[in-house]
């Protein structure tokens, strides 16, 4: 991993110290939530390219596995793809999943857009990840090769940050150069 602007290709994500942008969308029929509605709490947004994918079953599995870690700091997890509520809804199910999958489907890939997390090239997300303090503000983003499983180590280290766990609090935005995937 390299400091950097968070770019990896022609994308460039929001890089730490930014404030995150708000939105609201669907994690089913009828279900809404805006990202102003968790404020005071740390939330982990993680955008990836499509549900039914072997990387991104992976991905969302081993947050799955360890989303009691991030509930320990107090975190919220929410998945954003360019995928639909009903597809979502499926995976979900499939996977056996314990955290909100939302739709950023219609219009396509506006929230994506805003965090920078769009691939134009082929209509979805990229692979990023962005750790949110409580007022909002990105404390650590990162920006993945789009078939590397970028793993939950700097996730919990954002969020040890966060909560003063470690020794330092520097916020960080990265990118990985084809890095080996990590668990």
């Amino acid at each position: 991993m390299a400091d950097s602007n968070s770019t990896q290709g022609t994308a460039t994500i929001l890089p730490s110290g930014a404030r995150a942008p708000d939105f609201a969308l669907s994690a089913g029929p009828d279900k809404l939530l805006k990202l102003s509605d968790l404020k005071g709490r740390p939330v982990i947004l993680v955008f990836y390219p499509a549900d039914w994918s072997p990387v991104c079953g992976d991905q969302v599995a081993l947050y799955n596995e360890i989303l009691p870690d991030f509930r320990e700091h107090g975190a919220e997890l929410i998945g954003i793809s360019v995928d639909g509520v009903w597809c979502h809804a499926a995976f979900a199910r499939e996977r056996n999943l314990h955290f909100p999958l939302f739709a950023d489907f219609e219009p396509k890939g506006a929230v994506a857009r805003l965090y920078g997390a769009y691939r134009e090239q082929d209509g979805t997300s990229e692979r990023a990840l962005f750790v949110l303090d409580g007022d909002g503000i990105i404390r650590w983003s990162f920006l993945s090769p789009i078939e590397v499983n970028p793993g939950a180590d700097g996730i919990l280290n954002a969020l040890e940050s966060l909560a003063g766990k470690s020794g330092s609090a520097e916020s960080k935005s990265v990118r990985a150069e084809g890095e080996e995937a990590r668990p």
